[in-house]
């Protein structure tokens, strides 16, 4: 009969696998955490080059020009190197404010039927039309908006063009409405029914509830709805310049005007390299980011407050 020996390490031997499928997760734990970290760090870095790269571009002319002259003067004449940028700077504030104030109730109370009122099946429609009109390209509102909203504005009103203010108004108020509308919804649907029921149960009615309990405890979402917006309408360039006119005016609602944007799409393409021009092109969007990031912070400080408070 034959004898069966077993290894003292035979134990020790099964025992290995199990340590490593361990070890080998712990290596893939740890690899991931390092992808995580490397993504966040090249967001961060991509920030970082693009503000240096502005600033670098853009202060030289600042510089020649004087930041009063430059952010104060009314007259862009590159021929006669006048570089002032307050028609751009107060238009650029003109059509976003009006934007946000046409686009934000509109899609905020939007969001607000689709995710609290809506049936699911009438939701489904509206919210796929929402996501057809935030994958129409930028040029395409532009098109519809020379072709029928310009001419409209100028029979409407008898005006000698149409292509001013108040059309480019419009436009950012309908381009940044699914902006608006996706993260609200997603916002309002994210508050916890909880606190739905509780309101409901001490005698509010559903409008009510709406008003008073799901939006205030949504109030940070929709502040990001509307930073997104924001975002979008100060930073449109393609649409506004074929139904804002592209006149360095100063802003009058049915005066044909340019944004800050605009003025770099319309003349970068033929200010030489290293002209003052040029230069000054790099320093309006240099003032567009600052625009940007001014926003940004005043709205996160504004949502911080009324948290705590």
């Amino acid at each position: 009969m034959e004898r069966v020996i077993r290894h003292p390490a035979g134990r020790a031997g099964k025992a290995q696998p199990p340590r490593r499928r361990a070890g080998a997760r712990e290596a893939l734990e740890r690899g991931m955490h390092l992808i995580f970290l490397l993504c966040g760090v090249i967001a961060v870095a991509f920030v970082l080059c693009i503000s240096i790269y502005l600033i670098l571009s853009g202060v030289p002319a600042i510089l020649e020009i004087g930041a009063v002259n430059f952010l104060f003067g009314k007259t862009w004449s590159p021929g006669t190197d006048a570089y002032g940028i307050l028609p751009f700077i107060l238009t650029s504030i003109y059509g976003t404010a009006g934007a946000v104030v046409l686009g934000v109730p509109m899609g905020l109370m939007t969001a607000v039927f689709l995710a609290k009122i809506a049936p699911p099946r009438l939701a489904g429609i509206i919210r796929t039309a929402v996501e057809l009109l935030a994958g129409i390209p930028s040029v395409v509102y532009g098109l519809v908006g020379m072709i029928v909203l310009v001419p409209a504005i100028r029979s409407a009103f008898s005006l000698s063009s149409g292509a001013c203010l108040l059309a480019a108004t419009l436009v950012l108020a309908i381009m940044i409405l699914p902006s608006i509308v996706n993260v609200s919804e997603t916002a309002l649907r994210a508050v916890p029914r909880e606190y739905e029921e509780a309101s409901l149960a001490l005698g509010a009615t559903g409008i009510e509830t709406i008003f008073r309990v799901t939006l205030p405890a949504a109030r940070s979402g929709i502040a990001t709805a509307v930073v997104l917006g924001v975002g979008r309408a100060i930073g449109e360039a393609m649409a506004i310049i074929m139904v804002a006119g592209n006149v360095a005016n100063m802003p009058g609602i049915f005066t044909s005007v340019r944004f800050l944007t605009t003025a770099i799409a319309s003349e970068m393409s033929y200010a030489s390299v290293g002209s003052l021009q040029r230069q000054a092109l790099f320093s309006i969007g240099l003032v567009l980011f600052l625009f940007i990031m001014l926003i940004n912070v005043l709205l996160n400080v504004f949502i911080k407050r009324r948290g705590e408070a």
